[in-house]
């Protein structure tokens, strides 16, 4: 087995962004029905019906109620309160396999405006512009910044539209967008920039869906620092993940856009090394949306092994917090490189800096067959401990829950 060691991946200077290229914003309608069902009703078996919706629409139902909307009120100011700021890092965009493909220098400026039930969230982001394969004036060495701004996020669009899943007390949170318009503009900017000639499958780029089934982003923020980790799950029209991309940011506060410290990052040449062993720790489960209120919590063990030939067990028990259900989950895979595939349609893609995400091998079997399914992210920060964020939906593509897992190894 490879031995775990760690190198040390400093972000280059980002200096302030002389030149604003202003890029149009790809439009999204609020009100359009989901895309997931939309997507993928092509696949679903003629006669079944989504079984859970009319259970998850009282589980939503419950948990708006008028008693709780003091609280909802406080969580929309207090994710609002962990958004703002002038944030910069990297974006990167990997494979299904955990190939990485590119790499792009992002800053992130948001600001709010409003107080209680009207604030809202005000986001601009900023891509560092690739330089041009045809240009040679002498202006060839300044950088350039394109902007996108991002839609504004307030009491009604968190709730309804981008159904978040929120731990403020934990600094984490997943939330969905209708479509990869952000993601789509950070890469052909990042990659192509003003060679971009607007092709809707540039070469040698890899660009996500423009009708995905699920795009998904999970958060989690740094537990020694002010720094954060968004990884985003994107399923296409199919249900079949196409690619992940990473955001790894830091704020700095008092100058704008403060350079970011030297970010350790724990690599092995193998990626599965960091998560072997036994895992320890505590899991919170919540409604999707704001005024979602803890639906369970639990003690977590779970356990990571794997032989010579590249057979993976994992086994998940869990306990609750009352001790008087606990459950217990094996998963059998194999693991190839850098993707583990588990028996039952479920894989794991490794990526460097200590994550991993999660997600079933095609969404539309699980849709087929009216089952459930779940997304997963896993940050690994340092040595011994871990956070993850695992969504979960119903077959019907809405998201019904968010559980947070905090774990230390044994």
């Amino acid at each position: 087995m490879a031995s775990t060691y760690c190198y040390s991946l400093s972000l280059p200077p980002i200096p302030n962004p002389p030149n604003l290229n202003k890029i149009q914003l790809l439009p999204t309608n609020l009100y359009t029905t989901n895309p997931f069902s939309r997507s993928i009703s092509t696949i679903r078996s003629p006669g079944i019906r989504a079984s859970n919706s009319s259970s998850s629409t009282a589980v939503q139902d419950e948990a708006r109620k008028p008693s709780e909307e003091a609280m909802s009120i406080d969580n929309l100011c207090r994710f609002v309160n962990l958004t703002v700021g002038n944030w910069q890092g990297s974006f990167f965009q990997f494979d299904t396999v955990g190939n990485l493909l590119h790499k792009v220098n992002t800053k992130l400026a948001a600001s709010s405006y409003g107080e209680d039930e009207l604030i809202s969230l005000i986001q601009t982001l900023y891509i560092k512009q690739a330089p041009s394969n045809t240009s040679f004036s002498e202006l060839d060495d300044e950088v350039e910044w394109a902007e996108y701004k991002i839609k504004e996020t307030n009491m009604f669009t968190v709730d309804k539209y981008q159904q978040i899943g929120f731990f403020p007390n934990e600094k984490a949170f997943s939330l969905r967008y209708q479509t990869a318009g952000m993601l789509e503009t950070v890469l052909r900017q990042g990659v192509l920039g003003e060679d971009d000639t607007g092709e809707e499958s540039p070469k040698n780029l890899k660009l996500p869906s423009r009708r995905p089934a699920i795009v998904c982003e999970s958060c989690l923020h740094s537990l020694e620092k002010d720094m954060r980790v968004r990884a985003f799950h994107i399923m296409d029209p199919k249900g079949i993940i196409e690619m992940i991309l990473i955001f790894l940011e830091e704020r700095g506060d008092g100058q704008f856009f403060l350079l970011p410290s030297t970010i350790t990052w724990y690599e092995n040449t193998d990626r599965i090394v960091p998560f072997l062993g036994t895992w320890k720790g505590h899991s919170v489960t919540k409604r999707s949306g704001v005024y979602g209120s803890t639906m369970a919590e639990a003690d977590i063990e779970a356990t990571l092994e794997m032989d010579d030939n590249g057979h993976v067990l994992q086994g998940i028990t869990s306990t609750s917090a009352a001790g008087d259900v606990t459950t217990s989950v094996p998963w059998t895979g194999i693991k190839s490189d850098s993707l583990i595939t588990f028996k039952g349609g479920y894989q794991m893609t490794l990526l460097p800096g200590g994550m991993y995400v999660g997600c079933p091998c095609d969404v539309g079997n699980n849709v087929a067959e009216s089952l459930s399914f779940h997304l997963e992210f896993c940050w690994l920060e340092g040595p011994g401990k871990r956070q993850r964020l695992v969504r979960t939906y119903d077959v019907e593509g809405q998201a019904v829950s968010t559980t947070y897992f905090y774990e230390t190894k044994m």
